[in-house]
């Protein structure tokens, strides 16, 4: 249980999701992490029962209804991936990439690993960033069409592509790449463990490494599993109607 009394940074360390409410509120968790959340809170004018409150939030977020995205309309998951995961990597990776700065600068002349993990995770930045354009600007429209297609009883709507098996192979070979770019992160983070009396920078980091990586899993689910393969029998039954 969060109170006033606990510092700062025993929070951040035993909590990493904290971490993002600390920043939110523009609380020192690291340098000036030893003081007490009450006083963290008095010096930056916050109320401590506020901060308190975000604080059990983030670390007990309440349950969500799940939905079977096996059967819902393709528009609603195409929206789902673009609002929750498309949004998430936009925001977490340039979070991430200033998290790597710091721990870089901080212990990269002991720990070379690090610089090799910086490099890394902006490989995958960028990387994911050309990946997220292509499906927003070209794949998923495409789909959006071919279901009002399909709905309405209309022919197939004009690509600069050939079937929709094509851009989802492509798709789903940069998810492949980038799976490999985040097992590599996972290896190079032995498993996202930072050392024993690392600082609550370095344990933030990793953790949001770890998020991240679950996040991209999830993602990477429901492109490859369910929404790709409904588009290719979609597309394949928008043929048949025709025909």
């Amino acid at each position: 249980m969060t109170t006033a009394e606990r510092t700062v940074r025993d929070i951040a360390l035993e909590q990493p999701n904290s971490i993002r409410v600390f920043e939110s509120f523009g609380i020192d968790y690291c340098c000036g992490g030893r003081k007490p959340l009450a006083e963290a809170c008095e010096a930056g004018n916050h109320s401590v029962d506020e901060v308190i409150a975000a604080l059990e939030a983030a670390s007990g977020a309440a349950a969500t209804t799940t939905i079977d995205w096996a059967q819902a309309p393709l528009e609603q998951l195409i929206n789902h991936i673009v609002a929750r995961h498309h949004a998430y990597v936009k925001a977490e990776l340039p979070r991430l990439a200033v998290f790597a700065q710091k721990v870089v600068n901080r212990h990269g002349d002991t720990q070379p690993h690090l610089m090799v993990l910086q490099h890394t995770l902006a490989q995958l930045d960028e990387e994911l960033t050309h990946h997220l354009m292509k499906e927003e600007q070209v794949l998923f429209p495409y789909i959006g069409s071919l279901s009002a297609a399909l709905a309405l009883g209309g022919s197939l709507p004009e690509s600069c592509f050939g079937s929709v098996a094509q851009p989802i192979a492509m798709m789903t070979r940069e998810h492949d790449a980038a799976g490999g770019l985040l097992a590599e992160i996972e290896r190079l983070s032995g498993h996202f463990t930072p050392p024993v009396g690392a600082c609550p920078t370095y344990v933030g980091y990793y953790a949001g490494l770890r998020e991240f990586q679950q996040d991209l899993h999830q993602h990477i689910h429901l492109e490859n599993n369910i929404l790709f393969p409904r588009a290719i029998l979609m597309e394949a039954s928008t043929v048949g109607a025709q025909a």
